[in-house]
């Protein structure tokens, strides 16, 4: 069990939802809090009945007899759903509910939830975050009330209120001590971070939540610069998808930028009852991407980088495809029967398109097996006449030869050990990028290879899948003849077999079809990032090249994409425009949301970073700072980081720090202090940020150098220190 359920589910229930410190005490009136504290009443009776509810229904669903098969699979997926809901109401409790909000026109007080939830007699108790009903609560402004009087958002600790802040959008702004316009939610921006994501749902800007609930259809695109909440919106996006949209629940791909990110993003869909998403990198899209390094040869990872090359694996995989251009005699214990070249080239032409090659070769081969008996004398036996060509190993080795299974590792490392093959496949290559492809151990594969492996494991599909498809009809043929033996034993058993009894009409087809389930017949286990997805998010989409774009298209047919960049952050440059780079690589509905406003970074720490970009991106989408903590930026040299780290840590109980550079860290990183690359710390943020800037070694040259010390500067919410090497 998580560490959160077991908190929240062995605390004893609070007399009082709220536990505000001493310095709050007059946020504590019960003018101000009695009613939450009435409403949370009945949610917490509420929670009890649905936990005690939703355990019975999932006791019940267990105890339900299938048979295998896919009544099994639906009672497995039913089981699954409901203790998906199970796991959000033990892990939150009370703090499901993220704040309220007054209508104007009088209406009751409606709460707003990670969920939605009723009670006994269907009133609405909370509304789900996502519905339109809750909208006002995230985008209401005051140039836009959107019906709202008031609105009020908790900030939970421990499963308790330690702060609240109200704002008003009538006239009348009153004297409440709550209400502080927004102050105390700038403040609260500022709070020490963790090694994981902290819970962000209540603090969902009107810009950014306009955003999360823009439609699917297409590409939207999320141009923002740092600290405007990227990363907040695309994931907080992906829930509201697939709740307001049921073409999605087909499946979303999350895709981040490496490992350390999606370690700190792993709770945050959870925590907003979404548990289907998929999460991963690009590397994890292939299976040899975990033991690939990056490409050293800067030429060869240009070329590697382009769809072109990925698009050269169609004509790699066509040279496989080659028809007999002569008859074919096969010979058979009748007679010999004559395959013309029409013949071959009808049964290469009868896969559907996007048939994977190696999946297509059982089709073909069936379908030649139908033309030779269709060619063979009308009184050869048939039944015996296609077991005898199915043993014919003349026939077998002519389509070996002209459609020839291929593994996909065989395929790309031809292409990088044979010249005149790569010539063939691509002849838009020059001699010297023919020479420059070519490696001595040709799968020695490196981050550059993943995109086209990828294109050829999905041009060629599994190798096996002929001899499986073979081993499991020969398995189902098996079963039918077992069961039918033993249902003609029962018959002769019977000794009141009439010919119209129950045990005679065990051999009607249709009951003796229905006694064997091919769904249960064994089946490899399916690959979870192969799709297709319905929809697809992208963090740090602008260091994507050309290629990696192929490998996602190929995952999400509709094209319904969310990508969410800064081309201020791109390390190789972004000289495009998002909608010039998307329609390159093939997307044709593009939207384009800009966000402004940097919620993340303090204005001590942007007055410096910008300098940084705008000298290499004049134009960069740089957000305006919305608070300010009053703390320089400090400068000095790679001496003092040692007391610099031991200064902080011993300051601060709480939140985390890190140093980023290049090469080894000078000192053993912790769960609070770790060490990362400018490329690793994207996506990422921390209190204390130490910037080495090595510019003889590190942070790369140019437009890479700035970049990097852009990002590095950034992710500081608190603290920067710049330490020269």
């Amino acid at each position: 069990m998580h560490e959160q359920d077991r908190h929240n589910k062995n605390r004893p229930r609070p007399d009082s939802a709220f536990d505000l410190p001493e310095r709050l005490a007059a946020k504590s009136d019960p003018a101000l809090i009695a009613a939450d504290e009435r409403h949370f009443a009945l949610l917490a009776e509420s929670l009890d009945k649905s936990v005690a509810d939703l355990t019975r229904r999932i006791d019940a669903a267990r105890r339900a007899p299938a048979r295998p098969g896919q009544e099994i699979v639906e009672r497995d997926l039913a089981v699954h759903q409901l203790s998906a809901e199970l796991r959000a109401l033990r892990r939150f409790g009370l703090d499901l509910c993220l704040g309220h909000m007054v209508p104007a026109d009088g209406s009751p007080t409606v709460y707003i939830g990670r969920l939605g939830l009723l009670d006994g007699a269907g009133n609405q108790l909370l509304v789900d975050w996502r519905s339109p009903a809750a909208e006002p609560f995230f985008g209401a402004t005051h140039g836009n009330p959107m019906g709202l009087d008031r609105r009020r958002r908790y900030r939970w600790t421990g499963g308790r209120i330690h702060d609240y802040w109200d704002e008003t959008f009538g006239s009348d702004a009153g004297q409440d001590a709550a209400l502080d316009d927004q102050s105390a939610f700038i403040a609260s921006l500022g709070s020490d971070r963790s090694p994981r994501m902290r819970d962000v749902l209540g603090t969902i800007a009107a810009d950014q939540d306009a955003v999360i609930r823009a439609g699917s259809r297409g590409a939207l695109v999320v141009d923002g610069g740092p600290g405007t909440g990227k990363t907040v919106v695309a994931l907080h996006r992906a829930a509201y998808l697939l709740y307001s949209d049921p073409r999605l629940r087909h499946g979303v791909l999350f895709v981040g930028p490496h490992e350390p990110y999606l370690a700190y993003v792993a709770d945050v869909l959870p925590s907003l009852g979404e548990e289907g998403v998929q999460l991963c990198t690009v590397r994890d899209l292939v299976s040899e991407g975990a033991g690939a390094p990056p490409e050293s040869n800067p030429a060869v990872a240009r070329l590697k980088s382009t769809a072109d090359l990925v698009g050269a694996v169609d004509a790699a995989v066509r040279f496989y495809e080659q028809p007999p251009t002569e008859t074919t005699t096969v010979a058979t214990d009748w007679a010999d029967i004559p395959l013309t070249a029409d013949d071959w080239a009808e049964a290469f032409g009868a896969p559907e398109r996007g048939t994977p090659h190696n999946e297509a070769r059982e089709e073909i081969w069936e379908l030649l097996l139908t033309i030779l008996l269709d060619k063979a004398d009308a009184d050869v036996p048939r039944a015996q006449l296609r077991q005898s060509l199915q043993r014919n190993d003349e026939l077998r080795a002519a389509l070996d030869n002209s459609w020839t299974l291929v593994e996909a590792t065989d395929l790309v490392a031809d292409l990088w050990s044979v010249p005149a093959y790569l010539r063939r496949c691509a002849p838009w290559l020059g001699p010297d990028e023919v020479r420059l492809l070519q490696r001595t151990d040709a799968k020695a594969w490196t981050d550059a290879d993943l995109p086209i492996l990828d294109a050829a494991r999905r041009r060629l599909g599994d190798p096996e899948a002929s001899r499986r498809a073979r081993r499991h009809r020969a398995a189902v043929a098996a079963e039918r003849e077992r069961r039918s033996a033993v249902v003609d034993d029962l018959i002769a058993s019977d000794a009141y077999a009439d010919g119209e009894g129950l045990m005679t009409q065990l051999r009607q087809h249709d009951l003796q079809e229905l006694l064997v389930d091919e769904d249960a017949m064994p089946a490899l286990d399916p690959d979870l990032l192969a799709g297709p997805f319905a929809h697809v998010v992208v963090d740090e989409a602008q260091e994507l090249t050309d290629a990696q774009w192929q490998m996602l298209l190929a995952r999400c047919p509709s094209r319904s994409f969310t990508v969410v960049g800064d081309r201020a952050q791109a390390r190789h440059g972004f000289t495009e425009t998002w909608r010039q780079r998307l329609e390159r690589i093939g997307m044709d509905r593009i939207d384009l949301a800009s966000l402004t406003i940097n919620y993340r970074t303090p204005e001590e720490v942007m007055a410096e970073a910008e300098p940084v970009i705008r000298a290499a991106l004049p134009d960069a989408n740089v957000p305006t700072s919305i608070r300010s903590n009053g703390i320089p930026v400090r400068h000095g040299n790679i001496g003092e980081l040692t007391s610099i780290l031991e200064a902080w840590l011993a300051e601060h109980d709480e939140g985390t720090a890190c140093v980023i550079g290049s090469g080894e860290p000078p000192f053993e990183p912790t769960a609070r202090v770790r060490w990362l690359t400018p490329t690793l710390a994207k996506g990422l943020e921390f209190d204390l940020v130490v910037l080495v800037d090595r510019t003889d070694t590190a942070i790369g040259d140019g437009i890479e150098h700035a970049v990097d010390r852009y990002v590095a500067m950034t992710r500081a919410t608190r603290e920067l220190v710049v330490l020269s090497a």
